[in-house]
């Protein structure tokens, strides 16, 4: 198949206090998440001056992928769309219609497959092409990533990375500790969001040499009521000291490819307040960002989907994810509630 563009596809976040609400409302228009939970989340962005570090670090991915296109191939432009803060979708693809593209590949900047890290993203491309009509370029989604040797790779790299900044006495008696965004459990059972989690977590740890590290939850929104994927962080943070079941702690946010609000103020705030309340210490791994093999992943994702009969790197026990979402895949839950990435 021949392409002509790539499009990042994105969350996105506000960059001023002005835009804080206003994007808040975009997330959760139509779902069924308390206000005060909106008011709360609000707070986390108002400590940052109301400036989420996505939009950011989306401008950074994009400019260092364009560098390894432009000297590995395939020439291509990169556009760049959000589903719920500016850059919106429709706006791209409307420049993208005016500067001739007519066929695009599409990153998703979510590696793990469920309702809102894959499929509502193609429901947002297919909503933001409606938008713009019958010349709107037509979207092709790239594989799923999570047990790409890129992916794969570039987590082992981070979480060795934070490791030796441990306090050396605490080494030998450390866990990673992966993080990923909560989901309700009527999502999760839905799709292989939990599944493919547990499996990039087992690839890192077997490549580290570890056993015995765990993937936890972070970021729940919704309803008290509503069943959410447990354990959450805090919590666990919170047994890991009260059974000294380890001496030192590596957070390492797998769920997420960039420093997003959750990351800044989830782990970076909260959850590192709370280990020096508990004389536990604690380092966290960064995330993929813009580390030169993560970079390299997307541009083997293109040449894969442009070639006849493509390599399909995969790790582990599931192999390389389908090109094409079965019409079942992912399906809405019934009362979506995920907050902002």
């Amino acid at each position: 198949m021949t392409y002509n563009a790539l499009l990042v596809v994105s969350f996105g976040g506000p960059e001023s206090k002005d835009e804080v609400m206003p994007f808040l409302e975009n997330v959760l228009r139509g779902k069924n998440v308390p206000s005060e939970r909106m008011l709360a989340v609000a707070e986390h962005y108002y400590h940052f001056d109301g400036r989420s570090p996505i939009n950011q670090q989306n401008r950074e991915l994009i400019a260092a992928l364009q560098v390894e296109l432009d000297r590995h191939g395939p020439k291509l432009p990169i556009y760049w769309g959000n589903r719920n803060w500016h850059p919106l979708l429709a706006d791209t693809l409307r420049q993208m219609e005016q500067d001739g593209v007519q066929r695009a590949l599409a990153f998703v900047t979510s590696a793990f497959s469920s309702y809102s890290g894959c499929r509502q993203y193609r429901e947002n491309i297919a909503h933001a092409q409606d938008q713009v009509g019958a010349g709107a370029p037509a979207i092709d989604k790239l594989r799923a990533y999570y047990n790409h040797p890129g992916f794969i790779e570039t987590m082992v790299d981070r979480v060795q990375t934070a490791m030796k900044t441990l306090p050396v006495e605490v080494r030998t008696n450390s866990q990673v500790v992966y993080t990923a965004h909560s989901i309700p459990i009527s999502m999760a059972q839905s799709c292989d969001y939990v599944k493919q989690l547990e499996e990039a977590c087992r690839l890192i740890s077997e490549a580290l040499g570890r056993a015995g590290d765990r993937l936890v939850f972070q970021s729940r929104s919704g309803p008290p009521g509503q069943p959410w994927l447990e354990p959450d962080v805090l919590d666990y943070l919170r047994q890991v000291k009260e059974r000294k079941l380890a001496a030192g702690i590596v957070l390492a946010p797998i769920g997420f490819i960039s420093d997003h609000m959750e990351v800044l103020y989830d782990l970076d705030t909260e959850a590192r307040q709370l280990c020096a309340q508990l004389d536990l210490p604690m380092v966290r791994a960064g995330t993929a960002g813009t580390h030169a093999r993560f970079v390299r992943m997307i541009r083997e994702l293109i040449v894969e989907r442009m070639t006849e009969a493509p390599l399909r790197l995969a790790l582990g026990k599931f192999g390389a994810s389908h090109d094409t979402c079965p019409q079942n895949c992912c399906p809405a839950p019934l009362r979506p509630a995920v907050i902002a990435r």
